[in-house]
């Protein structure tokens, strides 16, 4: 079995949020995979397993009123860190920095830690 590399779930991952296609996610998410929030601050919400990050990742792909666009993507190892803007209205004021600090293991993500320049999104 062809095992993807940090990059390459990494583009994948990122694609699903940009085009909005939740089915991008299928088998990139390990079994016991961690992931926090931005909010609500100041330490976000913790969610664990495959099927929690799924379900609350396929919920923010889906929601067509969001943009996020990936702005750099740094690549070490099997920890991979996104910087990105995340837009959740049309005013000008309406987006967000931040940054995920994410980890694969044998090709699956098993972490992922978002943070935010604030906390109010």
């Amino acid at each position: 079995m062809l095992v993807r590399t940090t990059t390459e779930v990494i583009e994948r991952f990122n694609r699903a949020f940009t085009q909005h296609e939740a089915g991008l996610l299928a088998d990139l998410i390990a079994e016991d995979c961690v992931m926090e929030s931005v909010r609500p601050a100041p330490t976000g919400e913790r969610v664990v397993g495959r099927e929690a990050c799924t379900a609350w990742w396929t919920a923010l792909v889906e929601d067509l009123g969001t943009q996020f666009t990936p702005q750099e993507v740094i690549v070490a190892g099997d920890r991979a860190t996104i910087l990105w803007n995340y837009r959740f209205g049309e005013g000008p004021q309406d987006w967000v920095s931040g940054v995920n600090v994410m980890r694969v293991v044998d090709g699956l993500i098993v972490e992922a830690l978002g943070f935010s320049k604030t906390a109010e999104v």
